[in-house]
């Protein structure tokens, strides 16, 4: 066994993530023989001393047959309906399940807002934090009865490796029904499994992509990716399987695609910005600002501001772009998108003689921006 695979099935504390498919049947509803084997190994690996966090997709899915649906359907007011219905008898399973090994389930619901938030982000990390020090199993969803962007754009590969970033996890593991990253298409004979990425720059080659399976799932193997490069840059190493596998995987079987974590972690606050947050707007800046905030890592100053898109607060994440409109890094703005237009291009000094105290401070902080 490697070391990497020694951190992982040695880790105190587990983020394991479970698609839709492999926990309903493919008509809908759930398919509680595949439930009740996952909580098996899950609980067995909490009961041997690790903390679990269980990201479980499925609400919608399992809402399905209840509502007499064929497939998932895709105006967001039904998915919303069953999710409504589907995610009270998908936890009720998880806890019949997990109440069969001593072991209390507590459900937590998030959007896109308790991570995109800074304070947001705060309180969902005081929640699970506490779950886990009360010897509870969390067992983490999207809301998707009451999200809407993100029933159609969100998944929960991202939401896990999120989750594993809040609670500082020392492992995640990604559950569906492939078993693993392939180096070409699965389906075809001479496509070999990749057993260890050590840097995402070894996969520019490599042909990633699909959706769930089953039409009861969103993610597919890119979001997969894309998790493990958010969990891995913030030091928390991956692996990706299938479901039927999680026994092996926990038990230190070399099964699946492991993604190291990366040797440089990036700060909390930085990965928070980069991964966790959703621009709310762009400021356009002129070549010196680029040369600026890009090459020097200076804060951005109305002086270098050129114009102002989209609408948002201060305190909102918004993209910082060159001239031509190409995305140069995100930060966390200090003025209201309706302030800034009549400070543009504007010396410091010049806005503190007209608008006053406060409107010489910088439009971001560099302390506040990361470069993408």
């Amino acid at each position: 066994m490697t070391a990497a695979r020694t951190e992982i099935t040695t880790a105190r504390r587990i983020v394991v993530k479970v698609g839709s498919s492999s926990l309903t049947t493919r008509s809908g509803g759930i398919d509680v023989d595949r439930v009740n084997a996952l909580v098996k190994v899950i609980a067995e690996k909490k009961l041997s001393g690790s903390q679990i966090i269980l990201v479980s997709s499925g609400a919608i899915a399992a809402g399905l047959a209840p509502l007499g649906l064929a497939s998932r359907p895709s105006d967001v007011a039904t998915q919303q309906a069953a999710a409504s219905v589907g995610q009270s008898l998908l936890v009720s399973q998880y806890a019949s399940g997990f109440n069969e090994f001593g072991i209390t389930v507590g459900q937590v619901l998030l959007t896109a807002a308790d991570v995109l938030r800074r304070a947001n982000y705060r309180n969902a990390q005081r929640g699970l934090n506490r779950l886990l020090e009360l010897g509870i199993l969390p067992i983490v969803n999207e809301n998707d009865t009451v999200a809407t962007d993100e029933i159609r754009f969100g998944d929960n590969d991202r939401l896990a490796a999120l989750v594993a970033q809040v609670v500082q996890a020392d492992a995640l593991v990604l559950l569906s029904d492939v078993p693993g990253l392939f180096d070409g298409p699965p389906e075809l004979e001479n496509s070999q499994l990749i057993s260890r990425v050590e840097s995402m720059d070894e996969l520019a080659n490599v042909q990633i992509g699909g959706t769930g399976s089953a039409g009861v799932g969103l993610g597919g193997m890119t979001t997969k990716v894309e998790a493990a490069r958010i969990a891995t840059a913030a030091g928390i190493p991956t692996v990706v399987t299938s479901a039927d596998l999680a026994e092996s995987v926990l038990s230190g079987s070399e099964v699946g695609t492991l993604f190291t974590a990366s040797s440089s972690k990036i700060p909390t606050r930085l990965l928070w910005l980069t991964y966790a947050t959703t621009s709310q707007g762009s400021i356009v800046i002129d070549e010196g600002a680029v040369t600026a905030v890009v090459e020097k890592r200076l804060s951005l100053l109305p002086a270098g501001v050129v114009s102002v898109q989209g609408m948002f607060t201060a305190g909102d994440p918004v993209d910082v772009c060159d001239p031509s409109g190409k995305v140069l890094a995100r930060g966390i703005v200090s003025f209201d998108s309706d302030e800034l237009p009549g400070m543009v291009g504007k010396r410091t000094a010049d806005l503190l003689q007209e608008f006053g105290a406060g409107f010489d401070r910088e439009v971001i902080h560099r302390d506040d921006m990361v470069v993408l």
